[in-house]
This record gives C-alpha cells, structure tokens and sequence, in this order.
C-alpha cells in the first residue's frame, strides 16, 4: 500500500524548533567517483568510489508565524535532527530518518492574498551521527 506523507513529523532535539510542516524533502545522499585515470589508460576513464558518503540535505517547508516565533534555528548549533514517517498497516513502529545537523538556510514567510504564510529551511546532515534510515517493523 502506498503512502502519503500525512503523519510525517520532525523533531530538533536541542533547539526544540516546531512549526506546522506542510513538507519535508528527502535527502539526497551522493560519493564522488575518484578518477584513477593515468596516461597508459586507454578506451575509458577510470573510477572508483569514494570511501566517504555525503549524507545531503533536506527542506522543509512551515507555517510562518512570527507571533509564534517560528523563525528557524539558522544560527544554531548542529543537533539531533528525527523525521518519523507514518505507521504502516500491521507495524507497530515508525520509520525514521535520524542524524546530526544543521541549519543553511531560513526563508521567512511569503505573504500572498488568500494564502497561508510558508517559510522554508534547508537542513544539512553533518555526517557525525547518521543520517541513518530505521525501517518500522
């Protein structure tokens, strides 16, 4: 069965930062590929992996609402960043999308007639704690 994102919730574990979230993108993680090319290599170039994992970003979409003081967290310092997913039929944990991070960036609300304000960040996994995927059960 397919999921929506409806039950999603994230959670900063030292800045406490909670708004509305109206999304929240995955994260990307990517390894360079080292050339080992060298001039008696013919045909193609030649790669290998990097040892080293990039663990990405992800952004979050949220209600602005200055009232509330919902501005992110930009200046803080890295924390436990935990995305918990929906409950599958039959399981009886979440998955989670857990690590350290950061913010990089912070866009206050759009104002727009008729609209609800939305801001955004863009968190940075760090690479010290995960991000690490724990899969419900």
């Amino acid at each position: 069965m397919a999921l929506t994102g409806n039950g999603t919730t994230i959670a900063f574990g030292t800045s406490s930062f909670s708004a509305n979230v109206y999304s929240i993108g995955g994260s990307t993680q990517t390894r360079e590929a080292l050339e080992t090319t060298y001039l008696g290599t013919s045909g193609f170039k030649e790669f290998i992996p990097d040892a080293l994992v990039d663990g990405g970003e992800a952004e979050i979409e949220f209600e602005w609402n200055p009232s509330f003081g919902t501005f992110p967290p930009i200046s803080g310092a890295a924390e436990t960043i935990t995305i918990t997913f929906p409950l599958l039929s039959g399981e009886t944990t979440n998955a989670t999308l857990a690590g350290t991070g950061f913010l990089t960036a912070a866009t206050s609300g759009t104002a727009s007639n008729g609209e609800i304000m939305r801001g955004t960040a863009t968190i940075k996994w760090d690479g010290n704690t995960g991000p690490t995927y724990t899969a419900g059960s």
